[in-house]
């Protein structure tokens, strides 16, 4: 008698637990989806499955070895060949020479690729030129690194003269006995009516077209050693035209 009582009690206990709902867990997605590997998946339960890059492409980086190809190719897409400089002074316009090439191209892509935004004019010697296109801000080093290190053989042979608003490029500061260019920076000549003996030195790559006036302005702040402006100029955006 005991145990057939205690075996109607077991079958209550089953029927009374099997009637019960088994509790959800909380989808914290909302949308039937996980955060794996810092990238949301669809769950198996779509069955889909997730979508993985496993090779990230390389970002392009100039060099000494693919510069010149590089920029040859470029140039021959390209058919933009003016640029506006806004800086924290104002606004001048500089035009570029079709056949001084590398010059052109890679003035007008650092321009896209928005490097000389936040530079400076970083060197002004009065009555002769101010030179753009470095800093003393790190974000400016990185820049480069992602760029790339490299340098642009001059091209002084085209009849252009370092007249009144050249634009031109120095040369790179290290041990350069063929003047090639520093590509990174650039400088222009306010001497009236201009400054000659630079002439089959440094390229001739264009000429202010438009805002010689602001040029003239930032040639006149006070500067400091090392020919660097007390207040910082800086290039807010360049803008290919």
């Amino acid at each position: 008698m005991l145990l057939r009582q205690l075996a109607f009690s077991l079958s209550l206990v089953f029927f009374f637990s099997s009637c019960g709902e088994t509790p959800k867990k909380e989808n914290s997605t909302n949308e039937n989806t996980i955060k794996k590997n810092d990238t949301l998946v669809l769950s198996e339960e779509n069955e889909v499955e997730p979508k993985k890059n496993e090779e990230q492409e390389e970002a392009f980086v100039l060099d000494e070895e693919n510069v010149i190809d590089f920029f040859f190719n470029y140039a021959k897409e390209l058919k933009a060949n003016k640029v506006k400089l806004t800086t924290t002074m104002g606004s001048f316009t500089v035009e570029l020479y079709d056949n001084v090439p590398y010059h052109k191209a890679n003035f007008i892509y650092l321009a896209r690729k928005q490097y000389f935004d936040s530079t400076q004019f970083h060197r002004v010697v009065k009555d002769f030129i101010i030179q753009g296109g470095n800093s003393d801000d790190k974000r400016t080093s990185k820049k480069r690194r992602e760029i790339g290190r490299y340098l642009l053989p001059p091209d002084a042979k085209k009849g252009y003269k370092h007249h009144r608003g050249t634009i031109s490029m120095p040369s790179s500061e290290r041990d350069n006995p063929h003047k090639l260019a520093s590509p990174y920076e650039f400088f222009i000549v306010v001497t009236k009516p201009g400054s000659y003996h630079l002439d089959g030195s440094y390229t001739p790559f264009g000429r202010v077209v438009e805002g010689m006036d602001v040029v003239d302005a930032i040639n006149n702040v006070p500067v400091g050693d090392g020919d660097w402006p007390w207040q910082s100029i800086y290039i807010l955006k360049a803008e290919v035209l």
